[in-house]
């Protein structure tokens, strides 16, 4: 993990000490809040629906034990609304239609986007917090506002088999240049970069402002000084959710990695220059992108050609500081040792997992769902889930980000990752560890073994906590949670991506779902829409694509039923492969969206006759 320096830590605490001034002179009604407003939300603080919530940047989606227990005592500690705010959101939520969760405070929500964000802090201690994150290098620094925000990464970066070659000294070089770039802190609107080194795109990046690949350059690449096998860039500008799901597009087949900084420089400079700042709702650069086209492209490719010439190439990345960055990211001395120990063997490792998973059949299906491949043949990575009944997608109570950072320093090197699905993984976890790591995850309540099964869906908070949302995903969430515990059945629906989002921003990612769930607003009541067949790029889903809505509104009761007889139509129409079935989404893609409208609604027709 990069490790900050004398100069990152000192930066961080005056960043918390200017805070502090700020609300100071907030609270004592020197500051205006039409003046406080940007200043909070440099910072990472909104005022949601009911009180204030924080955003954490966790850079790539990297933590260490240390700074994992300090996210749990600003859950325990500070994550607590007054009784008055609490009862208020309570009260509201009643006045709700549908069907309803309990709503519960002192714990912390993992994004899609690998943050961590609180919904309950009084902005009084807001500070306080602040200085409490800055103690372990932490803080909510570009989380918020039309700026470049926190970069996000493959969970698997640096450890997955088909990795071309690690992203994360990339992330870090890209976060440093970015962090307050004095040309990019008012951008037309928000700018989300995501960075991938592997064959399988497991960061989305097809779905960001800017997604990078890292490549080796072929053959018909070679040139001006690029030789085949050159490691470099393949960029893609212009993706993203919200109103008008846009998925990214190819400007750069091949880019030396060591350009990197300059031609996002370029992208940026002309987004910054040709952006438009009249309407919100089409600031973001997917909207130039698309109007633009080629122009938009040779726009970037003038003004890289002006940096490299007229500007002297001045964020050229040089070896050494590829060296310097890179030596953060080295396995930790164990797992160097596995590598290169001249007495492993692979049937070894084989046997050992044979007989402790003999007999067991929980055991089994925790080796196959939640334990996955490593670079290092004598290691493996483990997915943590935090999906279970009575919590919503990505909620960690205090006690499990404690329980979870114990396991992380026993088995895991004391690291532990935020993942794309809102789920915690360990990438260092040696392979005759596994039964006892286990034992201890299932323990800790983490080691449902559902990881890309149906349960394992992703939620944004919605409607009970963003003022942005018109309606609630938490409790349909939660209601499918219930409904589908049983792991034979979710076996036998196999893998399958449900993502859901409160509103239209797309903070849940519905729209690259198998099946997507829009919370919309209809007459001042929650209702929502049903899309099939979107996907993220991963390779189960195939190329990324946004689902297709496939009826009018279903309501917040109607909704579970409707999924489950989408489910139900799916099993009746799959077709056999091998010994299991095709994948929903191949048989989706294979008999088109029809079959499963008709069944959708078949299901409402259903729920209005009982009623």
């Amino acid at each position: 993990m990069y490790t900050y320096n004398n100069f990152d830590k000192e930066f961080v605490k005056l960043r918390a000490a200017q805070y502090r001034d700020q609300l100071e002179r907030r609270l004592d009604g020197r500051l205006k809040e039409e003046e406080f407003r940007p200043l909070r939300l440099q910072n990472g603080w909104y005022v949601q629906r009911y009180a204030p919530m924080l955003r954490v940047a966790v850079p790539y989606g990297e933590l260490n034990t240390a700074q994992l227990r300090v996210l749990a005592q600003i859950a325990r500690e500070y994550d607590q609304p007054s009784e008055e705010v609490f009862q208020a959101a309570v009260t509201g939520q009643a006045r709700l239609s549908g069907i309803g969760i309990e709503l519960t405070k002192g714990y912390g929500h993992f994004t899609t986007r690998q943050n961590i964000q609180y919904n309950w802090i009084p902005l009084e201690k807001s500070a306080d917090v602040m200085d409490l994150l800055a103690t372990v290098n932490m803080h909510g620094i570009q989380t918020s506002g039309n700026c470049i925000r926190n970069i996000t990464s493959d969970g698997l970066a640096g450890i997955a088999p088909d990795e071309i070659a690690d992203p994360r000294p990339f992330c870090e070089i890209l976060r440093q240049w970015s962090t307050l770039h004095p040309e990019f802190a008012f951008l037309p609107r928000k700018f989300k970069i995501a960075v991938t080194g592997a064959e399988e795109d497991r960061a989305a990046t097809d779905w960001h402002d800017v997604g990078l690949k890292l490549v080796k350059a072929r053959e018909d690449d070679a040139a001006n000084g690029i030789a085949r096998g050159d490691l470099g860039f393949q960029v893609l500008v212009g993706g993203g959710m919200g109103r008008t799901p846009v998925i990214a597009t190819k400007i750069r087949e091949f880019l030396p990695w060591n350009q990197i900084l300059n031609y996002l420089e370029a992208i940026v400079r002309v987004y910054n220059l040709f952006g438009r700042r009249d309407n919100k709702y089409k600031a973001r650069i997917k909207i130039l992108v698309k109007a633009e086209g080629q122009k938009y492209i040779d726009a970037v490719e003038s003004e890289y050609q002006n940096i490299l010439t007229q500007d002297g190439a001045p964020h050229t990345i040089t070896q050494a500081e590829l060296d310097r960055v890179s030596k953060h990211f080295v396995p930790p001395a164990f797992a160097e040792c596995a590598l290169s120990a001249s007495d492993f063997v692979a049937s070894k490792v084989s046997r050992i997992l044979e007989v402790a998973a003999h007999d067991d059949v929980a055991f089994t299906r925790w080796l196959t769902r939640n334990v996955h491949a490593h670079k290092n043949p004598k290691l493996r990575a483990v997915t943590l889930s935090v999906k279970r009944v009575g919590q919503s997608p990505g909620d960690v109570t205090p006690e499990q980000m404690e329980a979870a950072a114990q396991i992380a320093d026993q088995f895991s090197a004391g690291e532990i990752r935020v993942t794309h699905d809102q789920n915690l993984l360990l990438p260092w976890v040696s392979c005759d560890a596994l039964p006892e790591l286990w034992r201890a995850a299932k323990k800790a309540g983490f080691a449902s073994s559902n990881i890309g099964l149906l349960s394992d869906m992703i939620a944004c908070p919605g409607g009970d906590f963003c003022d942005l949302a018109n309606a609630r995903s938490l409790p349909i969430a939660q209601e499918l949670t219930e409904r589908y515990q049983d792991l034979d059945e979710l076996e036998d629906i196999g893998d399958i991506d449900l993502h859901m989002s409160g509103c239209i921003n797309s903070c849940g990612h519905h729209h690259s779902g198998h099946i997507g769930i829009l919370g919309v607003d209809k007459d001042g009541q929650e209702w929502y829409q049903l899309t099939l067949g979107g996907s993220d790029g991963s390779k189960i889903s195939g190329a990324s694509v946004a689902g297709k809505v496939v009826g009018p509104s279903f309501s917040a009761a109607e909704i579970p039923d409707a999924i489950e007889a989408v489910l139900k139509t799916y099993k009746q129409l799959r077709e056999p492969r091998g010994e299991k079935f095709e994948l929903f989404i191949d048989t989706l893609k294979r008999l088109g969206a029809e079959p499963f409208k008709a069944a959708a609604n078949g299901a409402r027709h259903k729920e209005e006759a009982a009623a």
